[in-house]
């Protein structure tokens, strides 16, 4: 909505309204397709004020979309709040963040070679509050 927001809109494209119920989920399409260059991808993220004011989120945020993706954008939005959330067509449902992407490439290690570091395979809370 401003000059330097990082991310773009994304519209509700529907014929009807529609209620996502609570604790439900809903897709929602926007009407739009996208051509993306090889090496980006696009997220979709929550919008920051319907996900506070009414629980209403992106399910599985950030939703990745592939370069090699041709199909219409749809939001897959769940309603974690506690009433019903009526999406009209038009709203500002989400927002598509596009982003470059490294490719990398994996190696197989043994034990005790170059993988190695000094936290090792220490997990959650290991080192300490």
């Amino acid at each position: 909505m401003t000059e330097m927001s990082a991310g773009m809109d994304l519209y509700a494209n529907l014929k009807n309204n529609l209620i996502i119920k609570k604790s439900k989920t809903s897709l929602i399409k926007t009407g739009i397709k996208i051509v993306l260059d090889k090496n980006y991808e696009a997220q979709i993220r929550s919008r920051s004020g319907i996900a506070l004011k009414y629980g209403v989120v992106v399910l599985n945020s950030p939703g990745t979309i592939d370069a090699d993706y041709r199909g219409e954008i749809a939001v897959i939005l769940i309603n974690l709040g506690e009433n019903d959330f009526l999406i009209e067509r038009g709203n500002r449902i989400a927002q598509l963040v596009v982003n470059k992407i490294k490719r990398i490439k994996f190696i197989i290690c043994k034990e005790n070679e170059i993988c190695s570091t000094q936290r090792g395979q220490g997990g959650f809370g290991h080192t300490g509050i």
